[in-house]
């Protein structure tokens, strides 16, 4: 790289550590390209070579969220044995849960209510995360699917009951999965995503000396409920 590349790269690094800065301080509304233009000792006009709008940052900090998500849930889960599916699905939940506590900021940017007045680009601001993360999920399924016992509410679905273009995914990434393991991915996401946004939004502590333990028995009897151990 150039000296002006290095630059422009250094600058982009810091107006987006600045801005995480703020979000954690002052959450979405704290986020403004003036208000970090001023502690960087820039002049706005210099600001907006970098991001031309607030909703350029907002969509770059998302999808750079998301994806350092997605990196850790990955690596979470690839340092569990592959023949072992529940130790997998436990060490996801896992990571979803100590990723969300550290990051309680940037969980609520990624999951939380819209930010007011952001327009993301069409497709999503982080897509390609949001896909790693939807085919992570569902390839914990499809692993658990044939060792788990049959249901009888598995009848109960069919393609039809989910977004289309989620179906055109794992009908082709997970061609023998049923549309009832689709559905197993999704509640699997629900009790993890459940216990952690109660915890982040400060609803779990008053009732919960040890939220870790809370949800780690919970990921356990998950598995347990999977025929897995």
């Amino acid at each position: 790289m150039s000296r002006r590349e290095r630059l422009r790269a250094e600058t982009t690094r810091e107006i987006k550590a600045i801005a995480l800065r703020l979000l954690a301080e002052g959450g979405p509304d704290a986020i403004a390209l003036r208000a970090i233009a001023r502690e960087m000792g820039m002049t706005a006009g210099a600001v907006y070579g970098y991001y031309a709008t607030r909703d350029d940052l907002i969509s770059t900090l998302i999808a750079d969220v998301y994806t350092a998500l997605v990196d850790r849930l990955e690596a979470a889960r690839d340092a569990a044995p592959a023949d072992d599916p529940g130790a997998r699905i436990v060490a996801w939940g896992e990571a979803v849960r100590g990723w969300s506590v550290e990051r309680p900021a940037e969980f609520r940017l990624v999951y939380g209510d819209p930010v007011p007045g952001y327009r993301p680009p069409p497709g999503g601001p982080a897509a390609e995360a949001e896909l790693r993360a939807c085919t992570g999920l569902v390839g914990l399924a499809a692993a658990v699917w044939p060792r788990r016992p049959g249901r009888p509410e598995d009848g109960q679905f069919g393609w039809g009951d989910f977004e289309p273009g989620l179906t055109a995914h794992v009908r082709s990434e997970f061609p023998g999965l049923p549309p009832a393991g689709l559905a197993l991915a999704l509640r699997m996401w629900g009790r993890m995503h459940g216990l952690v946004a109660l915890e982040v939004y400060g609803h779990l502590r008053p009732q919960s000396a040890d939220p870790a333990k809370l949800f780690r028995v919970e990921m356990c009897e998950l598995v347990r409920e999977l025929g897995l151990r």
